[in-house]
């Protein structure tokens, strides 16, 4: 990667960890409550490629968690074996968390996210689960069979997060999330957003935050 496109990627990382916590802002203390019961705080990342994004999302659960003990969990899937053996070799393994006790984990999965019941070793019950780009556009209905499966992979007061490219897709995406059992808790366009050469497409352009219906 050169130095240009490094400098963007780790501006777009920090762009959309301000993005995080402002989608989550006004539900910030449900999530809490739900994390502060959990000695293993568990997050899965679909289509998540090199995973670019493991340590902005490991970070953001532990400071929503607040404690100094514990641990992050991070599960990447996606279905191209070599971008999933980079983030591995990046981000694998177990760190601890600067200046507490608590530790984070990340693990990479090489794996078909429309059929995430067909790994039985992700477990369900997750805190988080988080798809960066999701690309409705690429296959609509590929694409509900993966936002299905994540809906069915949340916990109890867990909570889906989504970023998108684009304007339409965006709202493509907000309605079969809400048609699959979604219930969307808050939507945010991205005013920092960085642009790329297709017209109308830039880098989380917008975010969305979702719980299961009740």
């Amino acid at each position: 990667m050169s130095e240009r496109l490094r400098s963007e990627s780790e501006e777009d990382l920090a762009r959309l960890r301000r993005m995080l916590r402002k989608v989550t802002s006004d539900d910030a203390e449900t999530v809490r409550r739900r994390l502060a019961k959990r000695d293993e705080v568990r997050a899965l990342d679909i289509a998540c490629g090199e995973c670019r994004e493991a340590e902005v999302l490991t970070d953001f659960l532990s400071e929503l968690k607040g404690e100094e003990s514990g641990e992050i969990k991070l599960t990447g899937i996606d279905v191209r074996a070599r971008e999933i053996a980079d983030a591995q070799r990046r981000f694998g393994g177990r760190k601890e968390i600067e200046g507490t006790s608590a530790t984070k984990e990340c693990e990479f999965l090489t794996g078909d996210a429309s059929k995430l019941d067909g790994h039985s070793e992700l477990g369900d019950d997750f805190d988080l689960v988080f798809m960066r780009h999701q690309n409705y556009w690429n296959g609509a209905k590929t694409w509900e069979e993966i936002y299905d499966q994540a809906l069915s992979k949340l916990g109890e007061d867990g909570r889906l997060i989504i970023t998108s490219y684009f304007d339409k897709e965006h709202q493509l995406a907000l309605e079969a999330v809400q048609r699959l059992g979604g219930e969307l808790i808050k939507t945010e366009f991205n005013p920092e957003t960085r642009a790329l050469p297709t017209e109308g497409k830039s880098v989380d352009r917008h975010v969305a935050i979702f719980q299961k219906k009740r």
